[in-house]
């Protein structure tokens, strides 16, 4: 009761400093550390996640209010695996490179403190992710939960403690505001060594307002391209699980949907017939739009819902099973539906042309999401190149569920992380996904490699 009450006596200043000048020690200990105790901890963070998923992706729904139980469920155990198998056996400490072509030798350090400003969406695996990353890379890390998702992040915290106690891991190593405000995220924000903000756009402006180096994200507007010559049924079935996943609360959820205007009554009966719902009156559409923005801004009440609650609220007659509500797309400039939704609600356009499709992608990314990512199902690597070449995004994610490989997968290359950079285009330094990497400092020696001379003139402009 005692700390309670001094803690509340305290200012928001002094409160942050008292966290993060015990992270500093804490960080000061484990920097000491090799990597096999490190990657023994890093494994553990993960395994704890994976162990109590079911524990947490309950909390998760019922504080948040957002999502369902099964998908935060398959999310934990699934983000867990991927992250910690793309980590073994990397190396994070003393010498990790020796390039003897260059003569270069690059030494690992760490940055000290991470502060971790965590969304209301995803607040286990992306806490899981922060805390994985800055162990590896032997830094302290502080989160910041999103208020309605204070508890869910403490018990993550708890249950995490518990489990490396057993490695004497320092105290502090891993903390989180009890009460998260805007304040003191702000004052953390400018405490810490480096952010990494997942969240909103207002949040991320903030994180690069701080005046310390941050890692940010931007939103997504996943376009996906149904090209010529492809099974439809299985695209479709990969699109469906993209945009229904935890009621549509991924930023890489497949947005709009781009077909062949040939295939379009085949694919809506294909899509009908997987319990999607397509919907081309304009005045239904125009609800649909008021339930999922307000103002022009996404309304906390629209985001996480079931295609099912989406309709009703938009007093629009579906069946309860319904899994996803296609609108009828259009291009005009006030037709709000163009960005991101956070529910399973999906534009569905046609094209004639390749070049058509390419358009329709590229202008509804550059409205909002542009740098993160578009979706292809394709076998024409003339086409999957040509969008790559056309679209201003960090990933194009060929013949593959969007939302959950962006993030990476055991299926592609890409980063598994849950925080996914947008580039210069979407205002990042960031460009693809995050990883431990980010969260180090680098020496690098550099010898003279057998063999070099200085080139003639000749040589050089020859």
């Amino acid at each position: 009761m005692k700390a309670i009450e001094e803690m509340e006596s305290m200012s928001d200043q002094e409160i942050i400093r008292r966290m993060v000048e015990r992270a500093r020690e804490a960080q000061g200990i484990w920097e000491k550390a090799d990597q096999e105790r490190i990657d023994a901890v890093v494994r553990e963070i993960g395994k704890t996640i994976y162990d109590n998923a079911e524990e947490l992706a309950r909390l998760t729904v019922e504080e948040t209010g957002v999502g369902n139980y099964e998908y935060n469920l398959k999310q934990d155990k699934r983000k867990s695996c991927i992250i910690w198998h793309s980590l073994k056996g990397r190396p994070s400490v003393g010498i990790i490179e020796r390039d003897k072509k260059t003569g270069l030798v690059t030494i690992a350090k760490p940055i000290g403190v991470v502060g971790a400003v965590l969304p209301v969406t995803i607040p286990v695996t992306n806490f899981m992710s922060n805390c994985m990353f800055s162990v590896k890379a032997r830094n302290a890390v502080i989160g910041a939960p999103h208020p309605k998702a204070k508890r869910t992040v403490a018990r993550t915290v708890e249950l995490i403690l518990s489990r490396i106690d057993k490695f004497s891991v320092p105290e502090n190593l891993i903390q989180c505001l009890a009460e998260p405000s805007i304040e003191l995220t702000s004052e953390l924000m400018k405490q810490v060594d480096v952010i990494v903000a997942t969240g909103g756009m207002g949040m991320v402006r903030a994180a690069y307002s701080s005046g310390k180096p941050a890692y940010g994200v931007g939103p997504g507007n996943v376009q996906c391209i149904i090209d010529r010559g492809v099974d439809i049924g299985e695209a479709i079935e990969k699109i469906i699980e993209g945009r229904v996943f935890n009621n549509g609360l991924p930023c890489a959820c497949e947005q709009a949907v781009i077909v062949p205007y040939e295939d379009a009554a085949r694919i809506l009966k294909a899509f009908e017939e997987r319990q999607c719902v397509y919907i081309e009156d304009e005045e239904e559409i125009e609800r649909v739009a008021r339930v999922l923005y307000v103002d022009g801004v996404l309304s906390r009440d629209g985001i996480g819902l079931t295609a099912h609650e989406v309709a009703r609220k938009a007093s629009i007659s579906v069946p309860k099973d319904s899994k996803v509500l296609l609108l009828k797309g259009d291009l005009r400039d006030d037709n709000i539906l163009r960005k991101e939704k956070l529910s399973p609600v999906t534009l569905f356009y046609t094209y004639d042309r390749f070049e058509e499709a390419i358009d329709i992608a590229r202008r509804n990314t550059n409205l909002e999401g542009k740098g993160h990512s578009v979706a292809i199902h394709s076998n024409n690597e003339a086409n999957i190149e040509a969008l790559a070449h056309a679209m201003d995004v960090s990933r194009v994610i060929v013949n593959q569920c969007a939302t959950t490989s962006a993030g990476g997968s055991f299926l592609n290359g890409f980063g598994a992380t849950t925080t996914l950079g947008t580039g210069f285009w979407g205002n990042n330094i960031l460009n693809g996904n995050l990883d431990f990497v980010h969260l180090m400092n680098y020496t690098k020696i550099g010898y003279a490699p057998d063999g070099a001379r200085v080139p003639t003139d000749e040589e050089i402009w020859g």
